[in-house]
């Protein structure tokens, strides 16, 4: 139950998106790290091109915290679902705007429309899990 001196959006208590703020703010200084503060990679790094994987994993990490309290809400699946697809998108739009970030204001850092797919395909994946697992029908099949 919600206290009535706590703030809330849609019902749900605010600070229960407290660790999606968090994320969005940890990948906000990454992006803005310059590249000459970065560490340095292995050739590793670059043959198996593990950084689209992280941008997907980051990214869908962000949406996903904050679909979760929505998923968990008392709000009916219709809507759940319809927050969802706007927090999916908006993970999208977060990612073609970190990328601009890096191209014109930080550093050694460029723009990549890869990074930008990758970030994508992450905020769709969490949209694809919050789905399967969340909201499934409650109708037999």
């Amino acid at each position: 139950m919600i206290e009535n001196n706590q703030p809330t959006f849609l019902g749900i208590a605010a600070k229960k998106f407290i660790p999606g703020i968090a994320w969005f703010l940890l990948i906000l200084v990454l992006v803005c790290t310059p590249g000459k503060d970065l560490p340095k990679v292995g050739d590793w790094f670059s043959l198996l091109d593990i950084d689209k994987l992280i941008h997907m994993g980051i990214f869908g990490v962000l949406a996903f915290l904050f679909m979760y309290p929505f998923l968990k809400s008392d709000l009916p699946k219709k809507q759940q679902w319809y927050y969802c697809i706007k927090i999916a998108i908006a993970t999208c739009i977060y990612g073609y705007l970190t990328e601009l970030i890096q191209k014109y204001y930080i550093p050694g850092r460029s723009y990549d429309i890869i990074d930008f797919v990758s970030d994508g395909i992450g905020g769709i994946l969490a949209l694809v899990v919050s789905k399967i697992f969340f909201l499934k029908s409650s109708t037999p099949k």
